[in-house]
């Protein structure tokens, strides 16, 4: 089963600390996205590898946006 993680709000992929391939915890941090000039981050709400990264650095996103897939 996949778990799909959305943008919570509209802002700016500032970090990525993972990539296609990586093994996951459950509350891992795997991005951060800035927004409103807070630094918030994205943890994992699942364990596994993860399938897909949608964004990179400096990607405007928007809420709800995929933004990873673990698997």
């Amino acid at each position: 089963m996949s778990t799909e993680i959305l943008s919570p709000m509209p802002g700016t992929i500032f970090q990525v600390h993972v990539k296609e391939g990586d093994d996951v915890v459950e509350g891992q941090e795997l991005l951060v996205l800035e927004a409103m000039k807070m630094e918030n981050p994205i943890v994992s709400t699942a364990e596994g590898k993860v399938q897909a990264v949608n964004v990179k650095v400096d990607d405007k996103v928007a809420t709800k946006q995929l933004l990873l897939v673990i698997e």
